[in-house]
């Protein structure tokens, strides 16, 4: 009698066990699996995206994958990481694109999966995105016109550094640029180049830019890498002085070269925010909920010489400690 009893208690102790452990596990298995896919992963700004992207995963208990190409033409291997996320589950695809119309057929293949898409910094050529997440890019154009018409030069010759032609942000602020631009008197020519979004070629293409055309006394460039290229430009044919320079985004060495004097004004984004509230989204999306705004503007700041040390400057430039 005591033998039976032992071995129902035996098997009532297992039963509980099987019963805590599958508990466990099935709440493992609801958490909500988002996929993070960038134009990159290297620059000090995606780096950022990805930090407030963590950041809200871990506020939602989201299960995140956080991907990108090495080179920000590289669509061919976006549209592979997007493939991949879909196969792997993801319930939502937080993306970035390098290539407007090359990357749409896969987004909206992953939106006929059921897999919703939330769009964050450069947009893509879709109508299944649930939510756009970023720049006003041809507000952060008119931005920066303002900040290259701050200079005491009476006629402005001015060049245009821009990266892939196909990547939406980098035209929305050239679009911006051009708008305030073209209606000053005091703008007498502008050209544009347009470089793989790289250090080393922005270099290249500036310097060649500058010795075809000496009278250039503006240069206005769009992303990261661009801004440093153009600022290594600038120190390499040693013309701070003599060009008047507005860059995007920031990281250590391109704030360095604004107190030096090779860039004139920061155009400086928000990633972080650009990353938290599309995950955020996100959540809110895999929920089974619609998002209550489907444009949210990230805003940026003008940061010069003048202000860089003000307090609100100084936290839009440096993210990390």
């Amino acid at each position: 009698m005591r033998k039976g009893r032992k071995g129902i208690c035996l098997l009532a102790v297992t039963a509980l066990v099987f019963f805590v452990c599958g508990c466990t596990q099935g709440g493992e298995n609801r958490k909500s699996y988002v996929a993070v896919i960038t134009k990159s992963t290297s620059s000090a700004f995606w780096k950022t995206v990805y930090a407030g992207a963590d950041a809200a995963a871990t506020e939602y208990n989201l299960s995140l994958t956080l991907t990108g190409p090495e080179k920000e033409e590289d669509y061919e291997r976006q549209n592979q990481l997007v493939r991949e996320a879909m196969d792997n589950g993801a319930e939502v695809i937080v993306f970035s694109a390098v290539d407007y119309n090359a990357n749409s057929q896969v987004i909206n293949e992953a939106a006929q999966r059921g897999i919703k898409i939330v769009v964050i910094d450069s947009d893509v050529n879709s109508d299944q995105v649930s939510c756009r997440i970023g720049t006003d890019n041809v507000e952060a154009g008119r931005q920066a016109a303002q900040a290259a018409l701050h200079t005491d030069e009476e006629e402005l010759y001015v060049g245009i550094v821009n990266y892939d032609v196909n990547s939406a942000n980098g035209q929305q602020r050239e679009q911006g640029f051009r708008e305030i631009m073209e209606e000053s008197p005091r703008v007498k020519e502008i050209t544009t180049i347009n470089v793989v979004s790289t250090t080393e070629d922005a270099r290249e293409g500036t310097r060649e830019l500058i010795k075809e055309n000496p009278q250039i006394n503006v240069i206005v460039t769009f992303n990261e890498w661009t801004s440093l290229g153009v600022g290594w430009a600038i120190r390499d044919l040693e013309v701070k002085d003599a060009i008047h320079v507005v860059a995007f985004d920031s990281n250590t060495v391109s704030v360095g070269m604004l107190e030096t004097g090779e860039v004139d004004a920061l155009i400086v984004q928000n990633p972080y925010a650009m990353g938290y509230l599309g995950v955020e989204a996100a959540s809110i999306l895999a929920s089974g909920n619609n998002v209550q705004e489907s444009d949210v503007d990230t805003s940026v700041k003008i940061v010069t010489r003048e202000n860089m040390f003000e307090p609100e400057c100084q936290k839009m430039l440096f993210f990390f400690d």
